[in-house]
């Protein structure tokens, strides 16, 4: 019988390594997996290379990992969001490599990851700095930059409702990249905030296929005022 729910997050992550490559979702603020990226921190992996869009808000998730210096390397396209100040100071102490890749291109060399290309030419990005040393190709009168797939070893994504298959479904632009990520690992952890049964999620509306997933952990909704609740996006 397939059943892809695990108990908690720390059984979910188990058999990490030092120097994994860790795709994590999220878009500003929305669809973070805060409490994946809490149970990476405890398992105390470091010289990671993590792919994300920005480089962490205030000092919680991802900041966090950033500050418990577990991360070598940092792929992104946004670093320069007005609370990343965690980030910002790794950075100008060269304590934290990164890569700058236009948020266009991210996805899609996440995306090329997951469907076997080889490597994609793209416009975006000809004729600036983030070219240099890569190869170009004039196409039908325009100037192209050759990018390769982004692979991960690991991807920490959040939905909000999944089944025991791994199906998943989202909430609003909390989807952002978590779908392409899935895809693109060798592993994939997905928090949900509901655990359907089986047949409940109408296939024609689910977004990521099980296939594409390893582990679905439930985790509560968070409190806001008393008695309130709500789904953390």
């Amino acid at each position: 019988m397939i059943n892809k729910i695990t108990e908690s997050i720390e059984a979910a992550l188990r058999g990490v390594t030092d120097g994994a490559t860790v795709l994590i979702g999220g878009f500003g603020t929305a669809g973070i997996p805060e409490e994946l990226v809490e149970g990476l921190i405890a398992t105390s992996v470091r010289d990671l290379t993590i792919v994300t869009n920005n480089a962490g808000n205030g000092d919680t998730g991802l900041a966090a990992l950033l500050k418990a210096r577990r991360v070598e390397r940092l792929i992104c396209s946004f670093p320069r969001s007005a609370d990343s100040y965690i980030f910002a100071d790794l950075y100008r102490r060269g304590k934290i490599k990164l890569e700058l890749v236009p948020q266009g291109n991210l996805a899609e060399r996440i995306r090329a990851a997951g469907a076997g290309i080889g490597a994609f030419f793209t416009p975006t990005g000809y004729g600036t700095l983030l070219a240099e040393g890569k190869e170009t190709r004039e196409i039908n009168g325009r100037r192209y930059v050759l990018e390769y797939p982004i692979h991960g070893d690991l991807a920490l994504i959040k939905a909000e409702r999944g089944d025991r298959w791994g199906n998943l479904v989202y909430r609003k632009a909390a989807r952002n990249f978590g779908p392409v990520m899935a895809t693109a690992a060798r592993m994939t952890v997905a928090t949900v905030y509901e655990v359907a049964a089986l047949g409940e999620i109408d296939p024609e509306m689910v977004v990521t296929p099980g296939i594409f997933v390893n582990h679905v952990v439930r985790i509560p909704r968070k409190a806001t005022r008393a008695g309130e609740f709500k789904a953390v996006a």
